[in-house]
Order: structure tokens, then C-alpha cells, then sequence
């Protein structure tokens, strides 16, 4: 358990998000991990991710697993009820999962089955607290368990809140390690300074906190995104700078590979990178910016 030993040693750790394949074909998903074998901790599955119907966290990770990787697998409120996450979770333990991170969720409006309805039958703190259940021995009816699971536990946090939203969200953190959440995965960090004010806020509380490093795909995708994402701030001059850049993919690695080493030099525990769907640049962002 590699992510365990490194978020209690303190050393540094790399995430990194795969999404598992919409469809059977998982070769390019098997061939982006090998290509940071050794690179990364562990890799984040998520779990239907924006709500786009694709193989499920349980079964991108379990083939990752048999593969040799260490990884996180996402649970979510938003598609099943307590009897089907509760059997997940049991199923994903036996073979072999020991990290899941337990989310909310995007809206399914967002994905490409507009007309569904999501389940959120319990919401995140349940969730979390459902986990510790069965990690105690007993589901959420009390009935007891032939053989408890043993997970390392996270879940997500936005660093992005200000004002009195964000003295809900730390509510809501304190809420979350109440539950048993040990790391905190958060909303994509851009701006450095607004993130260190949000982890003085943090203090002294008994969670890892780490921060998300998004690769951005043009000055247009970074645009949107700080406009339309809440709590998510793109400074102008970051967005200016990839839209000036020759080579504005190269440009947008190298802010992400630059993000992922100032964040080291700040003192964070470690950094999950998402390239939604540019898995193939995983390596470029950790070998380090190119000039």
C-alpha cells in the first residue's frame, strides 16, 4: 500500500486520473499506465465521470490492479442505492482494492443520458459513514459481516470556497473526518496563493489535503472553466499566456507540469493530476516543463 506509507511518512505522492474506456477496448487505458509504471502512487479511477456513461470504477481498477498498479476507486452517491454500494465496496475489497475515494457525483444533466434520474439514495457523509459501518463489522442494517473490509478512505474537497461558503465547506470537512475520510482530493488549483489561504484555514485538522493539477487543453478550455466552475479561479494572465504560446498544448503541459512542482516546493502532501481524456501526456507533465 504505497499511498498509505506516503501519506503517513509525509513524502510526497503522485496521483493520477484514468478514465476507464466507454466500451471493452481497454488497450489505450493499459497503455498510458505503463507509460508512468513507477511514475505514480496510484491511480485515481472515476466513476463515471461528468456523468458519461463508461466501464465502472469497479472494473477499471481491478484490471489495473491485476496489472500491478495501485489504485483509488471512486464511489459515488449518484448512481446506486445503500444495497448496491455496500456490495461494491465488499466485491471491490475482495479483489484486491484497498483506496476508495467517495464523491457525490455530477449532475446527470451534465453527461450524455439527460434523461435519467440520479439515485442519491444517501448522500456523501453516509456514504463515509457507510464505509466505516462495514469497516466495523456491520452494514447499514446492523447485520454483521462474514470478514470486514479494510480501506484506506478519501473523499473530495473544495479549496475554492470563499466568504461563508467556505466556512461551510470546512463544516462539511470537519463532517467528512468525523466519518472516517483520511485524504481529501480537491477541485483543480490554479492559483497558488488563494490555495495556501484555504490550507491556513485547514490548520491543524487530521486530513491530507491534495490538491488537483488539471491539464488544461487551450486558452478557450480555460476560459470556460473560470467562468462557468465554480470556485475554480484561472488567473487572466495564465489563460493570456497559452493563448500567446506557439505550441499551446506544450504550454499547457508545462503549466501543469509547473503547478505540480510548486506545489511540491510549498510543502503539499502530494498532487492528483487529471488530463480528462490526455492520458498519453501524464508523462510529459511529470518529466517537467519543456522549453
Amino acid at each position: 500500500m504505497q499511498l498509505q506509507n506516503k501519506l503517513t511518512s509525509g513524502e510526497f505522492l503522485v496521483l493520477a486520473e484514468m478514465e476507464p474506456p466507454k466500451g471493452v477496448d481497454v488497450s489505450s487505458m493499459l497503455d498510458s499506465a505503463n507509460k508512468v509504471r513507477g511514475r505514480v502512487d496510484a491511480i485515481v479511477i472515476p466513476e463515471i465521470s461528468s456523468a458519461v456513461m463508461r466501464m465502472s470504477s469497479l472494473g477499471g481498477a481491478v484490471l489495473l490492479q491485476s496489472k500491478g498498479f495501485e489504485t483509488v476507486m471512486q464511489i459515488c452517491c449518484r448512481d446506486r442505492n445503500r444495497l448496491a454500494l455496500q456490495a461494491d465496496l465488499l466485491a471491490a475489497q475482495a479483489l484486491g482494492i484497498a483506496n476508495v475515494m467517495a464523491v457525490t457525483g455530477e449532475d446527470p444533466s451534465h453527461g450524455d443520458h439527460r434523461h435519467i434520474r440520479a439515485v442519491n439514495d444517501v448522500d456523501l457523509t453516509e456514504l463515509l459513514e457507510a464505509i466505516q459501518n462495514l469497516q466495523s463489522g456491520r452494514d447499514m442494517a446492523g447485520v454483521e459481516l462474514n470478514g470486514a473490509p479494510r480501506f484506506l478512505v478519501g473523499s473530495s474537497v473544495n479549496s475554492g470556497a470563499s466568504g461563508g461558503a467556505l466556512d461551510l465547506e470546512l463544516k462539511e470537512l470537519d463532517k467528512k473526518i468525523k466519518a472516517g475520510a483520511e485524504f481529501f482530493v480537491t477541485a483543480p488549483v490554479f492559483d497558488l496563493e488563494a490555495f495556501a489561504g484555504f490550507m491556513k484555514k485547514v490548520g491543524d485538522r487530521k486530513a491530507k489535503i491534495i490538491p488537483t493539477v488539471l491539464l488544461l487543453k487551450s486558452s478557450g478550455m480555460a476560459r470556460y472553466i473560470d467562468r462557468q466552475q465554480d470556485n475554480v479561479n484561472i488567473p487572466a494572465d495564465l489563460i493570456n499566456r497559452i493563448k500567446k504560446a506557439p505550441d499551446k498544448v506544450r504550454e499547457c503541459v508545462n503549466i501543469a507540469a509547473e503547478l505540480v512542482s510548486a506545489l511540491k516546493d510549498a510543502g503539499s502532501c502530494g498532487v492528483n493530476i487529471a488530463t480528462l481524456g490526455w492520458e498519453h501526456k501524464l508523462l510529459d507533465i511529470l518529466t517537467g516543463p519543456k522549453a
